[in-house]
């Protein structure tokens, strides 16, 4: 059996990652250290806990004695490090913890990984030869693009990061650099556009839409509504991390992405369109998806815009090519069949 740490699982696209992971490789157990600030939830891996082959911690990944303690512990051989602070507006009002947890957290991490598994710079220790860091990192670090649909990020495009939230990540990436071209380190970065579906936070943009909706209350749209970002459906981003983390290259980074641009008026148009369709056909009392709190208003009658974020990117959107033809990897869902999906695990949760 082989133990990897797996950090911020109780969160939107660890949580999600684990019960795929778990149910593909019975060679492996899984360690999750998570601190379970607001965004992380142990609910949402309540499918994993009866497994003899996942075990949580929790714990803050800076505490570099834990981290020491878990390597030792649980004889580490790999590590997946999801674990950040994610939201931007979030980033704005305090940066500093997302310094700390992101910057901080990270090289903490790896540096742990590579006084466990290494002798000195570029000599693995005989039994950990095969050990492996994978970094999961955004879009956003790469900052803005233009209108113009041809303009992509690739994994070439120079850092520009906007946003505090987007600086971090991009440290933090430089971090996981340094520790391949100074220590000959075994790492491997993956950048994603903007995932979604079950189990994401709140906050988000789409469980947003979802919840307002459902209430009658105002459906808040940043600015004019007509910042594009590019979708993939979390099971998708899962698939491609498996991917890289097994098969991709020592030092070399992957962006994941799911060709799904969108804007965000486009995005709340249809998941009030959909929406609607479920209230048409009276599915609500037939209980399948009975809320409390449904009503009659058109939900498009709820869209309200408000201030803009600062620093709020244009247009983001990924050019997934390198993942698609070295790894094989290929997006299973499009947007229609994937916020189809996640809006009905939303009904469910959202259920009176």
């Amino acid at each position: 059996m082989k133990s990897i740490l797996v950090t911020g699982c109780a969160g939107f696209i660890g949580s999600n990652f684990v019960p795929y992971f778990l149910e593909k490789f019975e060679e492996y157990q899984i360690i999750n250290i998570d601190l379970l600030t607001y965004a992380g939830d142990l609910e949402n891996l309540k499918e994993c806990e009866d497994n003899s082959r996942y075990k949580f911690i929790k714990g803050d990944i800076c505490n570099r004695e834990l981290i020491e303690f878990i390597f030792k512990e649980y004889d580490i051989r790999g590590v997946i490090h999801f674990a950040a602070e994610s939201h931007v507006d979030n980033s704005i009002k305090n940066p500093g913890v997302f310094v700390e947890t992101n910057v901080n957290g990270t090289y903490t991490l790896v540096d742990v990984a590579y006084k466990y598994w290494m002798e000195k710079p570029f000599t693995y220790k005989d039994e950990y030869k095969e050990c492996r860091f994978h970094h999961i990192s955004t879009d956003e670090v790469y900052g803005t693009l233009s209108s113009d649909p041809e303009d992509l990020f690739t994994e070439t495009t120079p850092y520009a990061p906007n946003s505090p939230y987007s600086a971090s990540k991009a440290s933090s990436d430089m971090i996981i650099r340094a520790y391949v071209e100074t220590f000959g380190m075994n790492c491997v970065i993956t950048n994603c556009s903007n995932n979604y579906g079950p189990k994401q936070h709140d906050e988000k943009l789409i469980p947003t839409i979802i919840r307002n909706a459902l209430k009658g209350n105002p459906i808040p749209i940043y600015g004019d509504g007509k910042n594009i970002r590019d979708w993939l459906y979390v099971l998708d981003h899962c698939k491609g991390i498996d991917l890289v983390y097994h098969n991709g290259k020592k030092g070399e980074t992957y962006n994941i992405g799911g060709r799904n641009e969108r804007t965000n008026l486009q995005i709340v148009n249809r998941i009030c369109e959909i929406l609607e369709e479920y209230r048409s056909r009276d599915l609500m009392s037939r209980g399948e998806t009975q809320l409390s709190s449904f009503h009659n208003k058109p939900y498009k009658e709820l869209i309200t815009f408000v201030e803009d974020r600062a620093g709020h990117d244009r247009r983001y959107a990924i050019d997934a090519t390198k993942l698609e033809n070295e790894l094989g990897w290929k997006a299973d869902e499009n947007f229609d069949t994937g916020i189809v999906k996640t809006i009905q695990w939303y009904l469910n949760k959202y259920k009176g």
